[in-house]
């Protein structure tokens, strides 16, 4: 794990926020066991093979999730935005993360990097 990562997630002010990012940063560890992280654009990268694989950012009202890769995945409708080879998924403040359906989506989505 990258310190710049921790502290980055460390550095979150709202708990609900903090938790979401380290769900998130978990999600990614156990979808790619070889993740490389690191702090770019002043928010987490997760590459595979020096490609992106996964970003999480945070905004004021959401932590956003993308996936890249992701034209191949079988998203649900709705669920995702952004273009087809990089979806993103935005949650607020009460949402709840599906974690293995997540896992399964940065799985296939980084298993060509």
């Amino acid at each position: 794990m990258n310190q710049e990562v921790t502290e980055f997630i460390d550095a979150i002010n709202e708990p609900w926020q903090k938790d979401l990012a380290t769900n998130l940063r978990g999600i990614v560890h156990k979808s790619i066991p070889d993740v490389h992280e690191r702090i770019q654009y002043k928010k987490p990268h997760f590459l595979k093979n020096g490609k992106y694989a996964a970003v999480i950012s945070t905004s004021k009202a959401a932590v956003s999730f993308t996936i890249f890769n992701a034209d191949t995945l079988d998203l649900p409708e709705g669920m995702f935005d952004g273009p087809p080879e990089r979806k993103t998924l935005k949650l607020h403040k009460g949402d709840t993360v599906d974690h293995e359906q997540l896992i399964s989506f940065v799985s296939q989505a980084s298993a060509v990097l």
